[in-house]
This record gives C-alpha cells, structure tokens and sequence, in this order.
C-alpha cells in the first residue's frame, strides 16, 4: 500500500531532482504517477499530492480532478475529470496581490492555518504524455500551485503559515498532545469536510 509520509520525514525537506525528459512516459514514472493518484483518491480532503509525500525525490504534483468541481469549471452532477500530472514545474509568474488562505496538508496532518499565497500564479511544466505547457491559474489553483511547488523544494506550509491549529476529524484517535505556540483559529475551507488539504 501506498503511504503518505508525515512531517517528521527528512525527505520532505531535501530539494526534489528534476525528472529526466527521457524518462518521462516509461514504466518507473507511470508507476510513480499511478501511486500518487491512489494515495491521492484515499483522502476525502485532498486536492494534490507531490512526489516526495509519498517518499519520492522527484518533482513531480498531482491535482485531483475533484478541483474543477469545487471551483465550478465542472457542475458537481457530472463525472469528475481525471486528475492533472505537472512534472518538472517552474514558475513563471505570481501576482503582485496576495491573501490569506486556509491550508491544510496531507504530510502534516491533522494541522491548519493561514498562508499568503499569490492569487494569481503562471506555471509552466509537462504532462505525462510529456508535452511541455503553460497552466495560468487563480483562487484555489493558484493556491496549489504554490503549495505543491514548494513542497518540491523541500517547503511544508507550516514554515509559512500563522494562526495554526490541531483540528482533529472525530474518527481520528488523538494519541498525543499538539506543542505547539502562537495564536489559534480554526480553519474554515469551502468543500470535503469543511477542509481541503493538499
């Protein structure tokens, strides 16, 4: 079974290598991807994944095609659209004109807090078919964008964020105390539990 690594990992800090261009569309990187999208499917709350959460050093992200219903390019009543690959992503622009936003993580579980994030971002990076794209993205791709790009660099959004909080579902049994410092709010997201985490 495919496991999402947690904070503690050293991976997760460690710069992710690019992927070779000739490599992309073989067996090991399909597997990878195909990995990603299943540890992906198996979170309620998760919108994207990167490589190295589930312990591979490569950059690579993926984005659940649920993102296009919760942002209304797709109606919720019909099928949801296959998850998105963005290897090897650069950015290429960000907006002047930020805001907080609420954020969550799949490798930081059960923490949430407040980021400022570019409203706007331009990314360029290739698909899995490897054509190389242009993706511009607003609101809550944007957020991803950068959330996920930074995790390819070694960044958890806990080294950004404020007012971080330990919000833990019901079902989830609490083993040890949260120590932790600063001011607390709890996060308020739009969507699968009332968070979305990436």
């Amino acid at each position: 079974m495919v496991k999402i690594v947690q904070k503690e990992n050293p991976i997760l800090r460690d710069e992710a290598r690019a992927v070779d261009e000739k490599e992309i569309g073989t067996p090991k990187i399909a597997k990878i991807i195909a990995d990603m999208k299943i540890a992906l499917s198996r979170e309620d709350d998760g919108v994207a994944i990167a490589a190295p959460q589930i312990g591979v050093p490569l950059r690579i992200f993926v984005v659940s095609g649920k993102v296009a219903q919760l942002t209304g390019q797709v109606p919720e009543t019909e099928p949801t659209p296959e998850d998105s690959v963005f290897i090897n992503p650069v950015v290429k622009k960000l907006s002047r004109e930020k805001k907080l936003t609420d954020e969550g993580c799949l490798s930081v579980r059960y923490l949430y807090g407040k980021v400022r994030r570019s409203i706007k971002a331009t990314i360029e990076a290739t698909d899995e078919t490897g054509k190389r794209r242009v993706f511009g993205a607003s609101g809550l791709l944007a957020q991803i964008f950068q959330h996920e790009i930074d995790h390819l660099g070694g960044v958890l959004f806990t080294d950004k964020a404020v007012d971080v909080e330990e919000i833990i579902p019901p079902h989830v049994v609490k083993r040890q105390p949260l120590k932790a410092s600063g001011h607390t709010t709890i996060a308020r997201l739009r969507g699968y539990g009332g968070r979305m985490t990436k």
